[in-house]
């Protein structure tokens, strides 16, 4: 059977309105504008909430998901907020909920969350993978909720009733900052410290009049969450006087050795919202595009251990200061943040200066006090109004249990009590209900001691009402306590405009390449290399340095070559630019900033460097000392090879000096473990060609072996000698230390065995260190520490004197 169609109404007419279109469209736009501005975007200016942030803290709270309870699955409370009070999608909900959890993004995260909520450049796991619950800063935004402090409505569908605001013991908007996007308007407030605004509205409680330079002396600028430096203080103050300005952020960065051959910019802290991964990628297309140079490698070494390591590596020969400048001036690592205070004040968007934002939360925090103390003072009455009837119960009692006994039902028991004693009927109906236990002795005093608290607390809840004085140092008091309990130390820098810092424009011009400049390349006795960035005489080369003694040095440029001689007779080519640069203070280069040479130079195993040598022609070679007691003098072969050998060693040989000799009227110095000390002239030694054996320097008695060779004149220059026992680990043994004028000693012919240098004491029986160069001398141990060295003995065989520590190097003060 078909269903027979509705009967047709043919008078249209009456069911159809006409409509204006461009009415209708801006009817509905501006509904769709408020429900926007009101509802979504815009945080309101006394908790610095939006609608949605409010309803997941205000439903956490409810569900008593605190800081002592265990983390919820974050789809949970997404579901209760989405239920009873933001129909508005779970998506934009959970959105919500994670900035609120992000430190990077929060100045003082109000969720306490766990698991995987993002990072900067990538988004968080799905809400059935994450928990959270309420962070302590939560449980101040939401304190005393219960005690009337603020007004409630009700929800979307009217079951339901949910704060209007928040009472906020804590100044939220300015601290966590808000972003947003209306219809027609925007806001983006930046974080601020928590010490520092509440510095300010205590100013401004007892100062209502201040201005806006008192109140940046308590806020000078905003604290971002991930550091930074601010640089221009101007933009910051225009903010705050009319709510709109701009500053710039700029990345912490600093320059540091990253690899042997290399130095690196390292980015500690980010602006303000930047990721690594979209630095990483404007770096990528800058040097991709040919705009950028100088980058050998970018990396990400990020971790939760460390926080954020974002490392350049720099290629050599190229300034990484001018370089940081130049990626300050690219890229994101410099950025600007334009400030746009609008807020809900009133329920109405407004643009707030800086103190107008303070004074809307002031106000907002003395209403909130004040309806506190009226909610706990109605409480007091009401409970003092109990404690009064309690009181006359308990002296009559015998009366009030025999009319009790004698009444029919309670109400007639109600009306009696009432009529005998003057009670009102909230106080009979307590009686009434009064447990037995209650009538005790004891009871009554305590009793009596309640009702006495509750008069007092009554007069001071009364006081607090009726004083504003009272009401604004309760108010600063609460503020300090907000401040002691989640209060941190200032995160981002603030500089004035340009500051210590190079403006964009001053970097473009900067050179990036590393000028061919006169410099010292330094070896340390414990095998660092590194150079300076200037060529004025080495000060203090020893352990002040931070470091050992520099047992060589010579002179070149930046971009120049020098030599090094190793213990297997071999000559490398090395190139300045590849040492670490360190920097020469008035006491001393920082010996600690340089790279072991093993790192920048092919050495073989066993091999270890000696001694440094330019490589020029326009010297009278190298001399070199072996264990076995040889000398060689070379003649200065430059190959065009990265090494090769300027002496022929024999089995079981090595170099124990080798040094470059700038002319020949040096005397050429052996030391040996059996403390003898031989010392001839340098032009003694014919010179041999890079195949040479060399020939024989000192003659060693049976079991003896060099311990240093080196060449100095004879004038200004001193032995230093440590003897101990050959049986001692090595560096446990501090032995005796004697110091003598070289010119204390004969010179002796070439091959012969020298003279003695020092008296061994009970247990002594070799030389454990021996050295002999200009003066004046250091000495340092292991350590670094100094060491210091006994006066000078004139006797040339003496005994030494006993040293306070073992000796690990011996050097002299100064190169030049």
């Amino acid at each position: 059977m078909v269903a027979k169609p509705p009967p047709v109404d043919e008078d249209f007419s009456e069911r159809i309105v006409d409509i204006d279109v461009t009415e209708e469209m801006e009817t509905s736009f501006l509904e769709y504008a408020y429900s926007v501005i009101y509802s979504r975007a815009l945080p309101d200016a006394r908790d610095g909430l939006k609608p949605v942030q409010r309803r997941i803290l205000f439903t956490m709270d409810q569900m008593r998901i605190r800081p002592d309870a265990s983390h919820v699955k974050c789809s949970r409370v997404v579901g209760q907020v989405m239920g009873l009070y933001h129909p508005h999608g779970d998506s934009a909900i959970y959105d919500a909920l994670v900035r609120l959890a992000q430190p990077w993004s929060m100045r003082l995260p109000t969720v306490d969350g766990h698991g995987n909520f993002g990072s900067l450049d990538s988004g968080p796991a799905a809400m059935r993978y994450t928990e959270c619950r309420m962070a302590p800063a939560a449980v101040a935004m939401t304190a005393d909720l219960e005690a009337d402090t603020v007004d409630f409505r009700p929800n979307y569908d009217g079951k339901e009733s949910e704060p209007v605001v928040l009472p906020a013991a804590l100044p939220n908007l300015l601290v966590n900052g808000s972003t947003g996007i209306a219809v027609g308007m925007a806001t983006n407030i930046p974080p601020h410290n928590l010490i520092e605004v509440v510095q300010a509205l205590k100013h401004l409680l007892w100062h209502p009049d201040a201005d806006l330079d008192e109140l940046m002396r308590f806020i000078p600028g905003p604290d971002l969450p991930t550091g930074g430096k601010i640089i221009g203080l101007d933009g910051i103050r225009d903010a705050y006087a009319t709510g709109r300005g701009s500053f710039r952020v700029r990345a912490s960065a600093r320059i540091e050795q990253v690899h042997p051959r290399r130095k690196g910019i390292v980015v500690t802290e980010l602006p303000y919202m930047i990721g690594p991964e979209r630095i990483i990628e404007q770096v990528k297309n800058l040097v991709s595009a040919k705009k950028l140079s100088g980058i050998s490698d970018i990396k990400d070494l990020t971790d939760l251990a460390n926080g954020t390591r974002l490392v350049i590596e720099v290629k050599n020969g190229i300034n990484p200061d001018a370089l940081l400048e130049e990626l300050y001036r690219l890229t994101k690592l410099e950025d600007s943040f334009a400030v746009n205070s609008v807020a809900l004040v009133d329920g109405q968007p407004n643009t707030l200066s800086l103190k107008q934002l303070l004074e809307v939360y002031l106000t907002h925090r003395l209403d909130v006090i004040r309806r506190r103390s009226a909610f706990q003072l109605g409480k007091a009455q009401d409970r003092l109004h109990l404690v009064d009837g309690l009181l006359i119960a308990i002296v009559d009692i015998d009366d009030v249990i025999a009319i009790i006994r004698s009444s029919d039902d309670a109400a007639q028991a109600r009306t009696r009590l009432m009529d005998a004693f003057e009670l009102s009927e909230i106080q009979t109906n307590y009686i009434l209900e009064m447990q037995l236990r209650r009538l005790t002795k004891f009871s009554r005093i305590e009793l009596e001691a309640e009702r006495d608290r509750l008069l007092a607390t009554i007069a001071d809840l009364r006081e607090l009402l009726d004083s504003p004085e009272r009401l604004r140092q309760t108010t600063a008091a609460e503020l300090d306590e907000v401040a002691r309990a989640h209060g941190t130390p200032r995160r981002t820098i603030l500089l004035a405009s340009g500051g210590n810092q190079v403006t964009g424009a001053k970097a473009a011009a900067a050179s990036l390449e590393i000028a061919d400049e006169p410099c010292w390349v330094m070896l340390s006795s414990t095998g660092l290399l590194a150079r300076t960035d200037n060529d004025e005489p080495l000060p203090t080369s020893g352990p002040r340095a931070g470091h050992d003694v520099i047992s060589s040095a010579i002179r070149t440029t930046a971009r120049g070559e020098f030599g090094v001689l190793t213990n297997r007779g071999r000559l490398l080519r090395a190139q300045a630019i590849d040492c670490p640069a360190v920097p020469v203070t008035a006491a001393a280069p920082n010996l600690q900033g340089g790279s072991p040479a093993a790192e920048l130079l092919s050495l073989e195993s066993g091999e270890r460097v000696l001694g440094l040598s330019t490589l020029t022609e326009q010297t009278y070679g190298w001399a070199l000392g072996t264990a076995q007691g040889v000398v060689k003098r070379v003649n200065p072969e430059l190959l065009s090879k990265d090494a090769w050998e300027i002496i022929r060693l024999d089995d079981g040989d090595e170099v124990v000096g080798a040094v470059e000799l700038p002319h020949d009227l040096d005397e050429l110095i052996f030391i040996t473990s059996d403390a003898q000390l031989l010392h001839f002239p340098a032009s003694g030694v014919r010179p041999q060609g890079r195949s040479g054996g060399g020939m024989a320097g000192i003659r060693l008695s049976e079991g003896a072996r060099v311990v240093h060779f080196s060449a100095t004149s004879v004038s200004d220059a001193s032995v230093v000698s440590v003897a101990g026992s050959s049986s001692a680990l090595p560096g446990t043994d501090a032995g005796s230390v004697k110091v003598t004028p070289l010119a204390e000693y004969p010179g002796k012919g070439r091959a012969t065995a020298g003279v003695r240098c020092q008296r061994f004491l009970k247990g002594e029986d070799v030389l454990l260190l021996a050295w002999a160069g200009a003066d004046p001398v250091i000495a340092s141990a292991a350590s670094g520490a100094p060491i210091d060295l006994p006066a000078a003995d004139p006797r040339r065989d003496g005994s030494g004197t006993p040293a306070t520590q073992p000796i690990a190097a011996i050097g002299s003060r100064y190169h030049s």
